[in-house]
């Protein structure tokens, strides 16, 4: 309980956010253009209220609670959805793919820079970049944009047996990937992602070895 009182702050903001967020997604219409300034400000309290939520977060219990593993889940909402859906709205605009496909990494990078700087442990910040790389690397995106949007294309209705135009995986296979051999693409680096978050530290310890030891400017000890 004496738990739940301290952290009150974080919990009652977070769930404020959420709730607000859920109002402005789920019940209001996704308009484009901004119809008035209190709509404008009722759909910036859910990013106020989120802000000040993280503001309060305690670090150490986040660590004990390894609140660190959203990370991923926050990228891959952004990945499996926001992103065939947006390429499936703008298939007019074939640049749109290579920019959203630019800033991927970019947010990855962003995310671990951000973990860092707040006392991050190294060993996670590899973690979560290598777990979050193979997650894009892994073709859930091409199996979310046939699956999420509503296709009126007869070829895009049911998941096609070749997958032509995912060229990651053609380069791998040396051969355009069957529907099955998608799948195993998949599953693989689901797996191989699931691995980088959860496996023991000390089978990374390697990773830190090979990076030189900084020598402490005042008394010369290591770092």
């Amino acid at each position: 309980m004496t738990t739940l009182r301290r952290h009150a702050p974080f919990l009652i903001l977070a769930g404020l956010a959420l709730a607000f967020a859920s109002v402005v997604w789920f019940v209001m219409p996704h308009d484009r253009e901004v119809k008035s300034l209190g709509i404008m400000l009722f759909k910036l309290v859910p990013f106020v209220l989120a802000t000040e939520a993280l503001a309060q977060l305690d670090p150490e219990w986040a660590q004990k609670l390894r609140l660190h593993l959203f990370a991923p889940l926050c990228f891959m909402l952004y990945f499996l959805y926001f992103v065939p859906k947006i390429f499936f709205h703008a298939e007019n605009h074939p640049e749109l793919y290579y920019y959203v496909l630019t800033l991927t990494p970019f947010l990855i990078l962003t995310f671990l820079f951000c973990f860092r700087i707040g006392g991050g442990a190294a060993h996670l910040v590899r973690r979560l970049g290598y777990a979050m790389l193979l997650i894009m690397l892994s073709g859930l995106e091409d199996l979310a944009y046939l699956t999420i949007n509503e296709h009126t294309d007869p070829q895009w209705q049911t998941i096609p047996e070749v997958w032509t135009w995912a060229s990651h995986m053609t380069v791998r296979l040396g051969h355009p990937a069957s529907k099955y051999e998608a799948f195993a693409l998949i599953i693989t680096h689901v797996v191989l992602a699931l691995f980088v978050l959860l496996a023991p530290t000390r089978w990374f310890a390697a990773f830190g070895r090979l990076v030189p030891r900084r020598r402490s400017a005042v008394s010369g000890t290591t770092a």
